[in-house]
């Protein structure tokens, strides 16, 4: 049978609350060895943290503070993020990043977010899930500032340029999240794939979020994470089981689980 790792997937979210068990199962029926579940601020905390607890050498959690939830209180969540880390096992410090699609009054506060994150991701060896949106040039400038810094992790939904792409390694270790957006109609990353090697890629779902074709519109859930391997095989003209076994690989030194 064969295995992969969901590198994002938000199954503390309530949307999965009504048949928990059975999206476990669906996952684990699809070759679902283990899910990396991102942190998104306080108040999803506590969630994540039973979620674990529940699902143990199954569910691996993160620690971090996302950029839409940066607001008037994003020192008091800061703060929570780096007392936390201290004591608790955590596998990346993620979902961070910067956001400029909902709301731009916050920017430079996320930005030092960013970078405080970033920093604190060095010091205890964690890699880093990068969330942008809109906000390439921001991210890379905080990169930039910061390119002394031995940085490793994933850019999340990766949706960009080859060019991008080429950016993004200069600024240290990263590989590129590829999810149900390269199953859209449209979608400009099918092209950029074939050009990134498959080892540089890992699998991700963004459950509940990011619903791959033929279930466009419909919640998402980790057992699709098969549809997405199977769109980058035919992309890349290789055998399914080729990217089961790469991506597996990737994620597993990537987030050392």
């Amino acid at each position: 049978m064969l295995e992969f790792i969901d590198t994002h997937s938000h199954l503390y979210d309530d949307d999965f609350t009504p048949d928990f068990d059975q999206v476990i199962k669906r996952a684990q029926s699809a070759g679902v060895i283990k899910c990396i579940m991102p942190g998104i601020d306080i108040s999803n905390h506590n969630k994540m943290m039973s979620c674990t607890n529940r699902l143990k050498n199954f569910a691996f959690p993160c620690i971090g503070l996302h950029p839409t939830s940066v607001g008037e209180n994003w020192e008091d969540e800061l703060d929570f993020v780096k007392e936390n880390i201290i004591n608790g096992k955590f596998y990346a410090v993620g979902e961070i990043g910067i956001d400029e699609y909902w709301s731009k009054e916050f920017i430079s506060q996320q930005k030092e977010v960013f970078k405080q994150q970033i920093i604190l991701a060095e010091k205890y060896d964690l890699p880093i899930i990068i969330h942008s949106r809109e906000a390439t040039e921001d991210i890379f400038d905080v990169l930039e500032k910061l390119k002394e810094k031995n940085i490793k992790g994933v850019f999340h939904a990766y949706s960009g340029s080859y060019e991008t792409y080429e950016r993004i390694k200069k600024y240290g270790d990263f590989k590129i999240g590829i999810g149900g957006v390269v199953t859209y109609k449209n979608a400009g990353i099918a092209s950029v794939l074939k050009k990134i090697p498959l080892e540089e890629i890992v699998l991700e779902t963004d459950s509940p979020w990011l619903t791959p074709v033929p279930y466009r519109g419909k919640r998402n859930e980790s057992s699709y994470i098969c549809i997405i391997a199977e769109k980058i095989a035919q992309i890349k003209e290789i055998p399914i089981d080729k990217v089961s076994i790469t991506t597996t690989l990737t994620a597993k030194k990537l987030f050392n689980i």
